[in-house]
């Protein structure tokens, strides 16, 4: 695996294998015992995506290499393609991207001589975060094969529900997607249900921010949404015992899900922010051991310091 770009190049077993590595990581602490730089380009807003690969970073023991895209040359004119380089050049061994475009690493991927993590291209794709949804799902579960999952929202715009509807597929899930007109996406290969079918049929139930900032019309407009298309308290009563809610967040409470349901019993949307560290752990040391940049005794458990 030469960059970590889509979850369509990940076999089942090597998802199966991240969702354990992570699991250890969050279980026992590790780092690196080497010096490693690591940058994280971002060219969108973001807050938990890059907070969570500085901290998985920093509990590594990585140096991040600061980055800012209104302050950096960025301003000037410097392509991705450039700005990447730079970093390559004064020796930085890995670098995170988030860009606005779909298909940016058709940009940087040719010459770029370290690993390259996507933290989000687009509407294109977001397989960290898909990642850290699996490992939540599995957790609950302890399987994926046969369970119900439907992915609810503007899946037309959302780089979520792509890398998350085929993650599932590939993992044998029964996935089901929910929309409101306009938000639908035909060119996803899966049937769409109802809300109201939805929770009903899920063992989880997957919501999605509308995605106001990738709209080219007033399509977007939320009035009503929670009413018509979102998961309202009579909603969620519904639901099987069992089921669960996950959302990649920032949620727009009151919107896809009523506020009062953020942080119900049935809410894992702060436990994914949680997994999310342990699964970018996993899947930054296993593009570094890949590529070869560590060395054979390079990562060591810590020591736990008692009184």
């Amino acid at each position: 695996m030469r960059h970590f770009i889509s979850v369509n190049q990940l076999s089942k077993e090597n998802i199966i294998s991240l969702i354990e590595t992570a699991e250890k990581f969050k279980q026992e602490q590790y780092y690196i015992n080497q010096q490693i730089f690591a940058a994280n380009l971002f060219f969108e807003p973001s807050t938990r995506t890059k907070m969570s690969f500085i901290v998985a970073q920093k509990k590594l023991g990585l140096e991040e290499l600061d980055f800012h895209s209104e302050t950096s040359s960025v301003q000037k004119g410097e392509s991705l393609y450039d700005t990447a380089r730079t970093f390559e050049s004064i020796g930085a061994q890995l670098l995170v991207v988030r860009h606005p475009a779909d298909n940016w690493i058709n940009e940087i991927n040719a010459n770029v001589n370290i690993p390259i993590i996507n933290g989000g291209s687009g509407k294109e794709e977001h397989p960290t975060q898909c990642m850290l949804d699996l490992l939540t799902i599995y957790q609950e579960f302890g399987y994926f094969e046969g369970l119900n999952i439907v992915i609810a929202g503007d899946i037309k715009h959302s780089r979520v529900a792509r890398s998350n509807a085929n993650a599932l597929k590939k993992l044998g899930v029964n996935v089901y997607l929910c929309a409101a007109p306009n938000f639908e996406d035909n060119t996803l290969d899966f049937p769409y249900v109802t809300m109201d079918e939805a929770v009903e049929l899920c063992d989880a139930l997957m919501l999605l921010r509308i995605q106001h900032e990738r709209h080219k019309s007033s399509s977007g407009n939320t009035y009503h949404y929670l009413e018509n298309f979102g998961l309202t308290k009579e909603r969620e009563r519904r639901m099987k015992s069992h089921a669960i809610i996950l959302h990649p967040a920032p949620v727009n409470r009151g919107v896809e899900m009523d506020t009062d349901l953020v942080e119900c019993d049935r809410s894992r949307i702060f436990k994914q922010m949680t997994n999310g560290v342990y699964m970018r752990m996993a899947i930054i040391i296993k593009l570094l051991q890949e590529w070869g940049i560590l060395h054979e005794h390079a990562i060591e458990k810590r020591q736990t310091i008692t009184a």
